[in-house]
C-alpha cells in the first residue's frame, strides 16, 4: 500500500486538478514554515519530499566549530566527527534529521494555512491559463448566485460573471438555470481569475450564427458586421464567394429553424439577416428593410445618404423609437437621412430649421450637424451619441439627451401623419 501522505498528494491532484510537484512545494514549504515557528527563524533547515518513503523530511544544519558559542546554529568538532561525519572540518555544514511531530499545534495549524492557500493560488493560475486564451468563445454553465446585480455562473471549475451591464434589459435568470454566453474578459485580480460574461455584446450573436450555421464555421460563408440593441432587434449582414449558396438562406435555415434558434437563446430579440453588397447603396437598401427604397441619393464627401421611400413605408423604414434606421446606420457605416417622397419632393422648409425643431440646437449647432451630413431630425434620431459628440464637441450625455429629443418629435410627426 502507498504511505498516507503519497496517496494523498495523488488524490488531491487528481480532485483539484493540479500536478503533484505543486502540492509537494506547498507541503515542504508548509512544513518549513512550521519548523521555523518551533526552532527559530535564525536557524538553517530544509524541508525535503522524500518519494520513497513518502514523507517529508526535515533536516537542520548546523556549522562545525570548535568552541560552541550559539548552540542553535552551531555543533562542537568533536560531536560532529563522532556522531554524524567522521571526516567533519571546522566551518563544515552538517544536517541532522529533525523529528517533525514535535512542532507542535499551533506550527501544524500554520502549516496547514500554507498549504490550502498555495493549493488555491495554484487553483487560481490553472483557471486563468485555462481561460485566457478563450476570449470570444461562448461559456455554457449554470446560474450559481446573484451579487449587486450581477449574475454569477458556474461554469464547472471556474466561476463568471455577467455584470448588469452586459445583461439583457428586463431579461429574469433563475438560480440553477442553463445559460450561454459570450467569454467577453479574463482578469486577473488579487482574488484569483475574474472570468467577465456578456450576453450583450455583438459578436455574441456571431458566435450563436458560428454555432447554429455550418456553413460559417466552415468559412463557406461569412458574417460580414453586426448591428444590435439587446433584447430588441439586431441586424446582421453576410455574403459568401460561393456562387451556389445563398447566405442569407442558409442562416435562415429550413422552415426558419437556424435563425429560430438563435432567436430562442436571446429570448425572443427580432433578428434581421441582410445580404452585403459592394455596392453602398444596395447594402444601405437591404439594411432597411423591411421598407421598400424609391431613390437614394449618395454624399460621398460627408459618406451620407438621403434615403427617399414611399410615404405609406417612412415608419417602417425609420422603425419603433427610430430602432431600423439607427441599426442600418451601424450595419453599413453610412450616415442615413430616411424621408418620405412627398416630403423630398415638396422642397419644405430650410434644412436648418427643421433641425432647430429639436430643444436645443441652435442654427450654429444645426448649421454644424448640415455641414457633416446629418440634415434630419430623423437623421439626428438614428445618430449615434459618439458621433454627435464628436461633431459638436459636447458630451455623450447631453448627445444621448438630443437623440431623445429627436426620437420623441419623430413620432410626434409620424403621428400626426397618420391623422
Amino acid at each position: 500500500m502507498l504511505p498516507e501522505l503519497k496517496r494523498l498528494i495523488e488524490q488531491t491532484g487528481k480532485d483539484r486538478g493540479l500536478e503533484k510537484e505543486i502540492i509537494i512545494e506547498a507541503l515542504e514549504a508548509a512544513t518549513l514554515s512550521a519548523a521555523r515557528k518551533k526552532l527559530g527563524s535564525q536557524v538553517d533547515v530544509e524541508a525535503h519530499y522524500n518519494e520513497e518513503t513518502g514523507e517529508i523530511e526535515v533536516f537542520q544544519f548546523k556549522v562545525v566549530v570548535e568552541t560552541v558559542t550559539d548552540p542553535d546554529t552551531e555543533i562542537p568538532l568533536s560531536y560532529a566527527r563522532q556522531e554524524l561525519d567522521a571526516g567533519a572540518e571546522v566551518g563544515d555544514s552538517l544536517g541532522s534529521k529533525i523529528d517533525a511531530s514535535t512542532f507542535g499545534r499551533i506550527a501544524v495549524q500554520t502549516a496547514k494555512q500554507i498549504i490550502i492557500q498555495r493549493v488555491k493560488d495554484a487553483e487560481r493560475d490553472n483557471v486563468y491559463e485555462e481561460y485566457k486564451d478563450r476570449k470570444g468563445e461562448i461559456a455554457n454553465g449554470f446560474v450559481q448566485r446573484f451579487e449587486g446585480g450581477s449574475v454569477i455562473v458556474n461554469l464547472g471549475r471556474a466561476e463568471g460573471v455577467i455584470p448588469t451591464s452586459e445583461q439583457i434589459h428586463r431579461e429574469i435568470h433563475k438560480r440553477g438555470e442553463r445559460i450561454r454566453a459570450y467569454l467577453l474578459e479574463v482578469k486577473r485580480i488579487t482574488k484569483g481569475p475574474q472570468i467577465i460574461l456578456s450576453r450583450t455584446h455583438p459578436h455574441f450573436l456571431r458566435a450563436l450564427f458560428e454555432i447554429e450555421v455550418p456553413e460559417i464555421s466552415e468559412g463557406m460563408i461569412e458574417i460580414v458586421n453586426v448591428a444590435r440593441e439587446p433584447g430588441k432587434r439586431s441586424k446582421i449582414s453576410v455574403r459568401t464567394h460561393d456562387k451556389d449558396i445563398d447566405p442569407v438562406g442558409a442562416c435562415v435555415g429550413m422552415r426558419g429553424s437556424r435563425v429560430q434558434s438563435v432567436v430562442q437563446e436571446l429570448r425572443g430579440e427580432k433578428i434581421d439577416i441582410v445580404p452585403f453588397s459592394d455596392d453602398p447603396v444596395q447594402y444601405v437598401c437591404s439594411a432597411l428593410s423591411p421598407a421598400k427604397v424609391s431613390r437614394v441619393l449618395v454624399d460621398d464627401e460627408h459618406h451620407s445618404m438621403l434615403v427617399v421611400v414611399p410615404d405609406d413605408q417612412l415608419s417602417l423604414a425609420i422603425g419603433k423609437n427610430g430602432q431600423n434606421v439607427r441599426l442600418a446606420v451601424k450595419l453599413t457605416g453610412w450616415k442615413l437621412d430616411v424621408k418620405s417622397e412627398t416630403l423630398e419632393a415638396s422642397g419644405m422648409e430650410e434644412e436648418f430649421a427643421v433641425l432647430t425643431k429639436i430643444p436645443g440646437i441652435s442654427e450654429e449647432l444645426a448649421e454644424c450637424l448640415f455641414n457633416e451630413g446629418v440634415r434630419s431630425v430623423a437623421a439626428v434620431a438614428a445618430a449615434g451619441p459618439e458621433m454627435l459628440s464628436a461633431i459638436l464637441g459636447i458630451s455623450e450625455e447631453q448627445a444621448r439627451g438630443w437623440i431623445h429629443e429627436a426620437t420623441m418629435l419623430l413620432e410626434q410627426e409620424l403621428d400626426d401623419e397618420k391623422q
